[in-house]
């Protein structure tokens, strides 16, 4: 097969099986085009579409945007996960205003050089919103190349990645360029899949090098496996009466930067003493209850909660950092972000 049969086969494929009404092709636009891809980065198509409608309601543009609060933000993203991506496509977002006159740029070093934009996603989105000639390296397209000329190893090495990336500059065409762009995406998704691949779907099936070796499964080759540490945090439910409960807001780095939480006691303080001392709080009625496990990419936290009432003086009051969350009316002092397994806690404990 050769390289115009390569794109040619794709391209014919997409016309009758791609995607074509993705809340971001309809209307396409470079800002919906630049929020999609941020969004779908380690972030699958279905988990995305609601969250990215809900997003492109409360900021429709690039000024609404940089115009937000980061609670805002940060608010609208709450769930998603990889919380530096809303950071940096706020951050983004100011710098188009100050520096691009509020218009998406259409050239790829000032793309590039915008926060939370690396070389693939530099040129999915030039390619979708401006037709441009730009090759794209995301997860999928590794898997579709890596297979197609049986590439071994793992596309996180920088060897194995330099070769799929001089493969995919090699085979993108000259025209059609959205199309052929949506095209190789699409085909990773939905026919070329890690587990299970269509192969009897595929375009692409008369050419592709491991098919012709039944060893489709064997690409691209695995991360090298290692075990992820387990870390533990012990967070403390502090409740005022039944309906409130005191969340701070955590530093801009680091997990969950931004969002609103429960407070996190040291390993080695009691509760007493930290709630004295910290928050300026005596408590009565302290009680462990049921914790979870929750996976992040590079470890594993055990979250151990204690509940407790607030009894007695309390110096704790509502201000940028701090704030009693009203649990069943949701109203005034509700925060506009939570990491999820700390909303699955506290419906774990309240409902």
């Amino acid at each position: 097969m050769t390289d115009s049969d390569f794109s040619e086969r794709l391209l014919a494929w997409h016309k009758k099986a791609g995607r074509h009404t993705l809340p971001w092709q309809q209307p396409r636009s470079a800002y919906r085009v630049w929020l999609s891809e941020i969004m779908l980065q380690q972030t699958q198509v279905a988990t995305v579409i609601p969250y990215f409608e809900n997003f492109i309601q409360q900021f429709p543009d690039i000024v609404s945007l940089a115009a937000a609060e980061a609670d805002q933000v940060m608010g609208a993203w709450a769930g998603l996960g990889y919380y530096t991506r809303a950071r940096n496509l706020h951050a983004a977002a100011k710098i188009i205003c100050e520096q691009h006159d509020a218009v998406f740029p259409e050239n790829y070093d000032a793309v590039l050089a915008l926060p939370g934009i690396g070389r693939s996603t530099a040129g999915a989105i030039l390619a979708q919103a401006f037709e441009q000639r730009h090759a794209i390296l995301d997860g999928n397209v590794r898997r579709v190349l890596s297979r197609y000329q049986a590439v071994p190893g793992w596309p996180g090495t920088p060897a194995v990645e330099k070769k799929l990336w001089a493969l995919a500059e090699r085979l993108t065409p000259d025209a059609q360029i959205a199309d052929y762009t949506q095209a190789i995406m699409d085909l990773g998704a939905t026919v070329c899949k890690r587990l299970r691949p269509q192969c009897a779907l595929c375009p692409l099936q008369a050419g592709c090098k491991a098919f012709a070796q039944d060893s489709v499964s064997e690409y691209p080759s695995p991360r090298p496996k290692r075990e992820r540490p387990l870390r533990s945090v012990r967070m403390l439910i502090l409740s005022r009466n039944e309906n409130e409960i005191l969340l701070v807001k955590r530093p801009s780095s680091g997990i969950w930067g931004g969002l609103w939480s429960l407070p996190e006691m040291p390993q080695d303080m009691p509760p007493q003493q930290y709630c004295r001392e910290i928050l300026g709080v005596d408590i009565i009625d302290l009680q462990e209850v049921t914790g979870l496990r929750h996976g992040f990419t590079h470890f594993e936290l055990d979250i151990h909660p204690v509940r407790a009432m607030a009894g007695g003086f309390f110096a704790v009051n509502d201000d940028a950092d701090q704030l009693w969350y009203k649990l069943a009316t949701r109203e005034g002092g509700q925060p506009p972000g939570m990491p999820a397994p700390v909303a699955k806690l506290l419906q774990q404990e309240f409902g």
